[in-house]
């Protein structure tokens, strides 16, 4: 039914009037520029309405575009849904031992390493300075574990195991002489400094794409703060025994303005935790 009533002639230019034709096509030139501005925005039943009572003809050739356009679109929708998908199954990896279950059940206190922090910039902004950048890497290295442990700790009954304070296990490192050198050194020698039965490394690299000025400018204007970072995290539990790797996850994300240490590892572990070997049953 159209809005304009039953009888199509119920509308403001008659057919028998004159100077219908010249009016008719200046409303079919107005109603496409209305068209397509509100594409996409499901205002076609309001449009055909209008333009049954200036020609039925017109209508359907309107109807047809805007099906063709809406479909067109829902297309590309569902293309942009389904990659998104399968870039982000590509982007998480994930690799569990033979002997991950049985090895596990054995631990009772794990240790977290400090992370191994490495910063780049896709473009050297001004003023760059290497000792600087190297100090921040050393500071999001323990802000980074510290991190971890905070989220373990507050979760604590749910783990099978204890995970050692961060002070005791760099103090520890320290007093071994293995605070720097951990890269160098074997992981079941590492366990043995440390008197635990496993270690958790990671590392995290990141490469800053955008300006956080820039991220913080369109977080102001459009509500939505912009990506600056592309970070890469890999962490792994090393047996104490022997050192072999049990379990491994890595993940790639992409980091906004103010994304803090602590913010990073809420959100990785909320991730990690489904499949965390030391997540009770």
């Amino acid at each position: 039914m159209s809005l304009f009533g039953k009888n199509k002639n119920s509308c403001a230019v008659h057919p028998k009037k004159g100077g219908v034709h010249t009016i008719t096509r200046g409303f079919a030139i107005f109603f496409q520029f209305i068209v397509s501005y509100l594409q996409g925005k499901f205002y076609k039943s309001f449009i055909l309405n209008i333009l049954f009572c200036m020609n039925y003809k017109i209508a359907n050739f309107y109807s047809s575009t805007l099906t063709k356009i809406l479909m067109k679109k829902i297309s590309v929708l569902i293309f942009v849904l389904l990659f998104t998908i399968l870039a982000g199954k590509a982007q998480k990896q994930e690799f569990s031992s033979p002997n991950l279950k049985s090895e596990i059940q054995k631990h009772k206190i794990v240790a977290i390493l400090p992370f191994k922090v490495d910063i780049s910039y896709k473009k050297l902004p001004k003023g760059y300075d290497a000792e600087v950048n190297k100090a921040q890497e050393s500071k999001d290295a323990f802000s980074m574990q510290d991190g971890m442990y905070t989220y373990l700790l507050r979760k604590a009954d749910k783990y099978t195991v204890d995970f050692q304070d961060v002070q005791r296990t760099n103090l520890l490192l320290k007093k071994a002489g293995l605070a720097d050198k951990l890269d160098e050194t074997l992981q079941d020698s590492i366990c043995r400094a440390l008197k635990v039965d496993a270690v958790i490394k990671c590392s995290y690299a990141y490469e800053k794409t955008g300006s956080e000025a820039g991220a913080i400018a369109t977080a102001v204007l459009f509500g939505v703060g912009g990506k600056v970072a592309t970070g890469t995290l890999t962490m792994q539990i090393n047996n104490g025994t022997n050192g072999e790797m049990l379990w491994r996850y890595y993940n790639i994300m992409k980091e906004a303005a103010f994304t803090s240490s602590a913010d990073l590892m809420e959100r990785t572990m909320r991730k990690v935790s489904r499949n965390f070997p030391y997540e009770k049953d």
